[in-house]
């Protein structure tokens, strides 16, 4: 019986379950444009060069725009769990309850995503628009 509601149900799901995937993905690239100096500043005292802020503004922007769209969702999921993984470990890594609870953030959003890559964006999405 609830196999038979959740499919009924399972276009606004998917698209709800992208729309929730794509907030934190875009508002932190916009917030990085505003934030420029800060977010490069912050990116340099944990070794990582400044002067990759502008890909992670458009992996972030670009990226979170994407999943929320349904365009080219299953490349765009494995490439932003990736950069997930990534950032968690390069940012996340110390030993403090804040910081593992950001980790462990990092890598369940970066799970989220990779179910995203294998179902794919679902009925309401420009990849289903496209391919049919």
């Amino acid at each position: 019986m609830l196999t038979v509601l959740f499919d009924r149900f399972r276009a606004p799901l998917d698209m709800a379950g992208r729309v929730l995937l794509s907030v934190i993905f875009i508002v932190a690239g916009y917030g990085k444009i505003g934030g420029y100096d800060g977010a490069a500043g912050y990116m340099e005292a944990m070794g990582v060069p400044g002067a990759l802020l502008p890909l992670v503004i458009i992996a972030e922007l670009g990226g979170g725009i994407a999943i929320l769209l349904g365009f080219l969702t299953r490349p765009v999921a494995v490439a932003l769990a990736g950069f997930c993984v990534l950032s968690g470990v390069l940012f996340h890594s110390a030993p403090d309850q804040m910081n593992q609870i950001m980790l462990m953030k990092n890598m369940a959003i970066a799970g989220g995503l990779l179910v995203l890559a294998a179902n794919g964006a679902g009925a309401w999405s420009l990849d289903a628009r496209c391919s049919g």
